[in-house]
């Protein structure tokens, strides 16, 4: 095993290195250029559309509000509570900073993915919607060779990182609290996953949009009442926080100590991989969504950003901070990481926190298993046709209990792998495509001027 975890661990410091974490951050500050910061000038109207809005006589497979919920699935969770528990534990607090920084231009980036994710969508044998950077790669920018890759590792990255991480995080969270041995934790989650996955989208978007509001809220109103609780020190912790992400992150406790390029690696990557900017993957659900135009399903996909890294990460690294159980060390007298670290700082901040947070994780890591084997069986039905895709949802709840099982490092290396691989092709096309981004932007734009004109005529 020890093997198998340097290889992914020298595998990771090459595929995370400067290329990519630089071609993250300048494609994301080239599209927000581009759109003249739609972000921060579409900012709430995105998100009133994300709740509000619905389109359900426009040409798609789900409603825009089911399609919103199901790239939430996907991302808010486990992403977000374990994946920053990770990184503060290796980057240091200061990594938060980094995942911000990510959150930020990630939002331009996001919104690009779902108006190319729908403008390039095509209807497949079934009559569902089928889009994705496999197919704006294919015909958009004219690269069917970097088509096929992305599909082959979205594939792979859905069963990694949508899939076994999940299984994995919920299985050792149960068992560190209560006991219960992983592989029993692996059985129930594959039934019920099977169970979901048989109805295809549509079932899958019912779930999640029932799902996801639900344990979003419950998760953030616990976090709030925690900081409201201790808001003397959370002014300290968001000082540390800072802090590190300039200088590094001197030793305590168990915790070795964090440079900051370690806090920016960590940050980063793990910002990526909650909020899912630049992976592609959240504009194959934008891609099934009724929209009446493609800037409109944009902003909603690129809201899942600011909720997933802006509220959920912070909140989780600021319950981190002022808990100060950076540096602890478990039974087995390893530091904690992951989850058993966020469950550590909850227990230690509120009675039977850790044990709330768990009962949460269950079903984040289900909806966003769901989420992640659409993202992989649209992957496999690119690469192989309709029919592969019942041999891919048996695959997809097969290695629940494999994931429940397997070693944190081992699966927490696989998915920022798959992640970091999936994200190149994708980046290339956006950058390559950044016109036609820009030209359904201001397409949009001017649709908003003539429904804001008409709304003030009436």
């Amino acid at each position: 095993m020890n093997i198998l975890e340097n290889f992914l661990s020298r595998a990771n410091e090459l595929i995370w290195g400067a290329p990519l974490l630089i071609l993250l951050v300048v494609v994301g500050l080239f599209l927000t250029l581009r759109t003249r910061a739609l972000q921060f000038r579409y900012f709430f109207y995105a998100h009133k559309l994300a709740f509000s809005r619905h389109d359900d006589k426009a040409k798609g497979d789900i409603s825009q509000f089911e399609a919103f919920m199901t790239a939430l699935a996907a991302t808010i969770g486990i992403g977000s509570i374990t994946g920053v528990a990770t990184a503060v534990a290796v980057g240091g607090m200061g990594a938060i900073v980094w995942m911000w920084g990510a959150a930020l231009f990630g939002m331009a980036t996001k919104y690009g993915e779902a108006i190319l994710g729908i403008k390039y969508r095509v209807t497949d044998e079934a009559k569902e919607m089928c889009g994705g950077p496999m197919y704006y790669l294919e015909r958009g920018a004219k690269l069917k060779p970097l088509a096929l890759l992305f599909a082959l590792f979205g594939g792979i990255t859905a069963i990694g990182t949508g899939n076994m991480v999940q299984a994995n995080s919920v299985a050792h969270a149960v068992q560190d609290l209560v006991g219960v041995n992983p592989i029993w934790v692996g059985l129930i989650l594959m039934v019920v996953v099977g169970a979901a996955l048989l109805g295809g989208i549509k079932s899958i978007g019912k779930v999640v949009s029932i799902l996801v509001p639900i344990m979003g809220a419950a998760y953030v109103l616990l976090g709030i009442g925690i900081l409201f609780y201790n808001a003397p020190v959370v002014p300290a912790a968001i000082h540390l926080i800072f802090q590190s992400a300039w200088k590094g992150q001197a030793a305590v406790g168990g915790f070795a100590g964090a440079t900051v390029t370690m806090a920016i690696q960590y940050g980063v990557s793990r910002g990526v991989f909650s909020s899912e900017a630049g992976l592609g993957s959240s504009p194959i659900a934008a891609a099934a969504a009724k929209t009446d135009t493609p800037g409109r399903q944009a902003l909603i996909s690129m809201c899942s950003v600011f909720i997933t890294t802006g509220v959920v990460c912070t909140i989780t690294g600021l319950v981190i901070a002022i808990s100060g159980v950076l540096g602890d060390v478990g039974p087995d007298g390893k530091i904690l990481d992951g989850s058993a670290l966020a469950l550590r700082a909850f227990d230690k901040l509120v009675p039977y926190g850790g044990l709330f947070v768990t009962i949460l994780l269950i079903p984040f890591a289900y909806s966003t298993i769901l989420g992640w084997a659409y993202y992989g069986e649209k992957c496999v039905e690119y690469l192989f046709g309709f029919r592969a895709v019942k041999v891919y949802r048996i695959l997809s709840t097969l290695v629940v209990i494999p994931g429940a099982i397997l070693s944190l490092q081992v699966i927490w290396g696989f998915a920022n792998m798959m992640n970091g691989l999936m994200a190149f092709p994708n980046l290339i096309a956006l950058f390559l495509l950044s016109g036609v981004i820009a030209k359904e932007t201001r397409a949009f734009d001017r649709l908003v001027r003539k429904e804001r004109a008409e709304r003030k005529r009436s």
